[in-house]
């Protein structure tokens, strides 16, 4: 088993031993900010639509994390991500592009991490778990293809339970559950992407969390990493 799959597993199971919380939360007690960019959206999507004018200088993910390559370079079709903040760590240049964004994370201290999340045309991303329970992921829908009968023809399952989320709606949810995306239309999926602090932890897990958050800082600001724009 590679070195990540045992380090994200371990992380997982003290967090799952610890903390029991449904796949999906109510956002505005665990993120009273959400509101904030949800009222912006369609200033969100102006920008982002700016975005994709160059989406081909835009990495994969998989560019920027290799060893999530078995999700994201797995049938050929790109999924790309415009990356504003990272554990905390801000890109500039990016955020230039994007000032909405970079003014509601201004406000919202409690975001960790936004990206631009741009699914091409069939892409597929595999079921899935994320590794660490100390953050919660909020999607905002910026552009959501419909499918003939007007239907939401991107599909997201977390925990067997299928979500189609329409252009400005959003939802908080814990991604160390199984979870995949389909988008099954011919155009680009838009969604802005934030992980969250997790509210009302144990002492101990908090503490845990955010020694974990300062280690990943770290190794992002030492790796020196390109993140596109």
């Amino acid at each position: 088993m590679p070195l990540y799959d045992r380090a994200t597993g371990a992380v997982r199971a003290i967090y799952d031993r610890r903390i029991a919380t449904p796949a999906t939360l109510d956002a505005a007690h665990y993120f009273p900010n959400a509101q904030r960019f949800t009222e912006r959206w369609t200033d969100i999507r102006r920008e982002a639509l700016g975005v994709a004018g160059m989406l081909n200088q835009v990495p994969r993910f998989h560019d920027i994390m290799p060893a999530q390559a078995d999700i994201s370079a797995n049938d050929g079709r790109d999924w790309r991500v415009f990356i504003m903040k990272a554990y905390g760590v801000t890109v500039e240049k990016n955020l230039q592009r994007c000032p909405t964004v970079a003014a509601l994370l201004h406000e919202a201290p409690e975001v960790v991490s936004a990206i631009l999340s741009f699914l091409a045309p069939g892409k597929h991303v595999p079921e899935h778990r994320g590794p660490f329970r100390g953050i919660l992921r909020f999607h905002l829908m910026l552009s959501m293809p419909r499918d003939g009968n007007g239907v939401p023809a991107c599909v997201m399952n977390i925990d067997g339970v299928p979500y189609r989320l329409g252009d400005g709606e959003s939802l908080l949810w814990d991604d160390t559950y199984r979870h995949e995306v389909w988008n099954r239309s011919e155009e680009v999926r838009i969604a802005l992407l934030l992980d969250v602090w997790r509210k009302d932890m144990p002492a101990d897990v908090a503490l845990l969390s955010r020694a974990i958050l300062l280690a990943t800082k770290a190794v992002i600001r030492m790796g020196g990493m390109s993140y596109g724009g």
